[in-house]
């Protein structure tokens, strides 16, 4: 069938609830998904979740998705989405596993094996990276195997318009590549895409796939109903990031106006007026609550005076760069990779949106403006890191209590002495990691949540040795070093 009628389909499902038209959606699609979620994910098992959850999706949106949409590529998009959101929990998944088992899978005897082995580790990470047109184009002319007259149509383009957008697009993907040590042309990479990215989906999956979807996954699996849940939620931040990024459009100059945010997806109102009201000489909430809707980020007029976030807003006094990047992408400073050279320093900054605005909005606006001042963009990418790894001993764990209060709470005291209420361990990991400065994994499978008092001499021995002893003493625990495949926000210079 051609292109041109897959949102006819889904409109026939949508409006009518017609089965038989998903199922044409399905059978369509279903390898396209399956191929790309076994390369993201590594197991068969993994793809199938993935798989299933994305059409459960795919259902769920239809009636929302426009009439100008690709659908091969809001369906690729959208299992990138879902495979990452998987992975979020399936951190002791290694990356070598994953490329082994690609490998493996599609170890098929042909003259393209070895280039393929090479890109296909590599392929998502380089595809999400890419903009919407130009992933709906290889999408559309290498995995479905389109022609460029084909291409173009479903663009809204001309022919030659889409041969230049796939060559651009091809390009992209030969550096990205070429960043992770893989050397190879435009031509082989078109060539390997067509050959292997696509293959058949287990059989039983088509039935299976599209009585689940049909029913928006009433009778899917628990686990398969949190990662969609999990998606939407992101779907629904991404398109709040858009909305801020095209409505609030902060136009400072620096050192000029103050940009108030009057509304976010229909109106913007800049005041003309300066208000430094919020400049203070250390971070303080109250004042931050009191500021007018803004995005600037101007020199420091005082020392560093900390940061600080709350609802649908962030602040920061005599920040650097690298914190004022953290707080906008909120990732870790120990989880990101910045450039050799950065701008040095030191800088006043506020985001805040009105009340009723997506709580994360106001971090995508503080995102805009880094990019527009600094020159500095970010995204997230799955990378094997020198990590710390905290797992259970067999022996006693006297320092775990059973939580004595309802409310979790976290306290710190001096001279190392650290209070955990009602947390997780996971929550310990996050502490030794801000200690460290260096990723901690938590590999005890210890899911409950404990009251946890670490008592330590963190002045006399901020080092792996001292604490080691102290973790087996008190909590059972053991810190070792390692490698794993993490998520790393890796900042990157711009135009």
């Amino acid at each position: 069938m051609p292109e041109s009628d897959d949102i006819a389909l889904l409109r026939q499902y949508a409006e009518g609830n017609s089965e038989t038209a998903f199922a044409a959606l399905v059978e369509r699609y279903l390898n396209l998904v399956y191929s790309t979620a076994l390369r993201r994910a590594g197991t068969p098992e993994a793809a199938d979740e993935i798989t299933q959850a994305v059409f459960i999706l795919l259902a769920k949106k239809a009636s929302a998705i426009g009439d100008k949409t690709i659908l091969s590529g809001w369906l690729y998009h959208t299992t990138q989405l879902t495979a990452a959101n998987f992975l979020r929990g399936e951190i002791r998944r290694q990356r070598r596993e994953q490329e082994a088992h690609v490998q493996s899978v599609l170890n098929e005897p042909q003259p393209t094996d070895e280039a393929w082995r090479q890109i296909a580790p590599q392929l998502e990470d380089a595809m999400a990276r890419l903009g919407t047109r130009d992933r709906d184009a290889i999408v559309l002319r290498f995995f479905e195997n389109k022609n460029l007259r084909e291409v173009g149509a479903a663009l809204g383009a001309s022919e030659d318009a889409a041969k230049v957008r796939v060559s651009r697009a091809l390009e992209k993907l030969r550096k990205i590549f070429a960043t992770h040590g893989v050397k190879s042309t435009t031509a082989v990479i078109s060539g390997v895409i067509s050959v292997k990215s696509v293959h058949a989906a287990p059989a039983a999956l088509v039935k299976t796939i599209s009585t689940v979807a049909i029913a928006k996954g009433t009778t899917a699996g628990t686990s398969t109903l949190a990662l969609v849940k999990g998606v939407l939620k992101v779907m629904a931040w991404t398109k709040a990031k858009t909305a801020v990024a095209v409505g609030v459009g902060v136009l400072l100059a620096a050192g000029t106006t103050t940009v108030a945010v009057k509304e976010i997806k229909q109106k913007v109102q800049a005041s003309t007026g300066e208000d430094d009201s919020w400049r203070v000489s250390v971070f303080d909430s109250k004042v931050l609550a009191k500021a007018k809707p803004q995005v600037r980020i101007l020199p420091a007029t005082q020392a560093p005076g900390g940061y600080g976030s709350s609802a649908n807003a962030c602040m920061g006094i005599g920040a650097s760069v690298k914190e004022i990047v953290t707080m906008a992408y909120q990732h870790g400073s120990t989880r990101t990779i910045f450039p050799s050279k950065i701008p040095g320093g030191r800088f006043d900054f506020i985001a805040k949106l009105p009340p009723g605005s997506n709580p994360e909005a106001a971090f995508a606006a503080l995102q805009d403006e880094v990019k527009k001042q600094f020159g500095l963009m970010g995204h997230v990418e799955t990378r094997d890191e020198e990590v710390l790894i905290l797992t259970t001993q067999n022996k006693p764990r006297p320092g775990l209590k059973k939580p004595a209060q309802q409310a979790g709470s976290f306290s710190r005291f001096n001279n190392g002495e650290l209070s955990l209420q009602n947390r997780p361990v996971s929550a310990l990991a996050d502490y030794l990691e801000g200690i460290f400065q260096r990723p901690v994994v938590d590999h005890t499978g210890l899911t409950d949540n404990y009251d946890m008092t670490l008592k330590w001499n963190e002045w006399k021995g901020r080092n792996l040795g001292t604490l080691k002893n102290t973790l087996s003493e008190q909590f059972g625990l053991e810190l070792v070093k390692g490698r794993e495949s993490i998520e790393m926000l890796v900042v990157e210079k711009v135009n």
